[in-house]
């Protein structure tokens, strides 16, 4: 067991599991995952919210078995190496705002970290935009850090309190596989999409399992997108950067393998050519998945080994993904109109809703520091 424990902190275990995803995300888009995505968790877990009626958006509404999956993979790797530790209590308020804000950055962009990297691997010169929005925005986190920012300690909880998201997550399942109608009229939740993003999906064994594995990887090697460049700018360690570069690599490959690399910067699917926005979003993004302590994946990651303060951060990401499509405050994609290219983007009410996040993540960052520098 300490052989293999040994095994997943290696440079090759990381890079072997970000090589993994970037296999994996291309080829659920192959079987039939939405185009120019393969896997995005926060649109993921905004289809999530529409099937449960959170939101009322007809085109994004699945029940994702990719977002269990990372959870139940987690937490398969945590029960076995004996590291499933139900604890939380260290500021739930602020990282439920920091994950609501981190999908209202996302959803701006159309993309979570891991889809600006898969976007990029398909040829979505988008991307480009938003990957230096994220590293600025995790840039300006990383400052914070850097001045003793922290959201205090967690507290050892009782075990019920880390099972909770993961039961959860099999309640997710069970809805998928039912898919049960609770409205008195039958038209009620759970809803499914007939068209648009939400109405493709691969199989959902394979999603699952696919996943599942993932999960179990990740929860292993700590595998984080966000956590790479906070690693390189506060300890020179890039040793978290392999794997991102593995899951580009990967991605990349596979891409051009099934026919499925297309460069360019207008008509990618969902996705909008509006460059200010995507910087902004993703910086927003960015800053926000920082301060609370991992991108989206590891976030799940996190909640799967028990971690409720990571638990709180997805719901918060929930709730706002509900919040963007109810207020339109989430991004629109390019389209196709009469043989013209309409350029997409957010509406005014989302590019508010974007400066108010950075405006309040700023503010935690300010606010939350243990030690306050003197002034000369």
């Amino acid at each position: 067991m300490k052989q293999k424990k040994a095994f997943f902190s290696t440079n090759l275990g990381i890079i072997l599991t970000g090589l993994f995803i970037g296999i994996v995300a291309p080829t659920l888009q192959k079987f039939g995952n939405p185009k120019n995505m393969g896997i995005c968790v926060a649109c993921f877990e905004r289809d999530i919210a529409g099937a449960l009626g959170l939101h009322r958006a007809s085109v994004v509404q699945y029940l994702r078995p990719e977002i269990p999956g990372f959870v139940l993979g987690s937490l398969i790797a945590a029960l076995v190496y004996r590291e499933f530790r139900a604890r939380g209590g260290s500021a739930p308020i602020l990282r439920f705002t920091l994950g609501f804000f981190a999908m209202i950055g996302a959803l701006a962009f159309l993309g979570c970290p891991w889809r600006a990297w898969f976007r990029l691997a398909v040829g979505d010169l988008n991307a480009i935009v938003g990957l230096i929005g994220l590293f600025v925005g995790i840039g300006i986190g990383i400052l914070f850090l850097k001045r003793g920012f922290s959201l205090g300690r967690s507290y050892k909880m009782k075990p019920v309190a880390g099972w909770m998201m993961p039961l959860i997550m099999i309640a997710l399942l069970l809805f998928l596989i039912a898919k049960p109608l609770f409205g008195a009229d039958g038209t009620g939740p759970i809803f499914f999409s007939e068209s648009g993003p939400g109405s493709l999906h691969a199989p959902v064994l394979m999603s699952l399992g696919l996943t599942i594995v993932f999960g179990f990887l990740a929860q292993r090697t700590r595998f984080c997108t966000v956590g790479a460049m906070r690693d390189i700018a506060l300890m020179k360690d890039f040793h978290l950067s392999y794997g991102v570069i593995a899951l580009f690599v990967g991605a990349l490959i596979m891409n051009l393998i099934y026919g499925q690399f297309k460069i360019g910067w207008q008509g990618q699917p969902v996705s909008h050519n509006n460059a200010l926005w995507n910087f902004l979003g993703m910086a927003l993004s960015g800053l926000a998945y920082c301060l609370g302590g991992g991108c989206a994946g590891r976030q799940l990651f996190l909640s799967g080994e028990g971690d409720t303060d990571a638990g709180t951060f997805v719901i918060g990401m929930i709730i706002g993904a509900a919040f963007a499509h109810n207020f339109g405050l989430a991004g629109s994609p390019d389209k196709l109109v009469e043989e013209q290219m309409v350029i997409g983007g957010i509406s005014t009410a989302g590019m508010i809703a974007v400066v108010i996040g950075i405006v309040i993540c700023i503010g935690i960052g300010f606010l939350s520091r243990d030690k306050i520098e003197s002034r000369a």
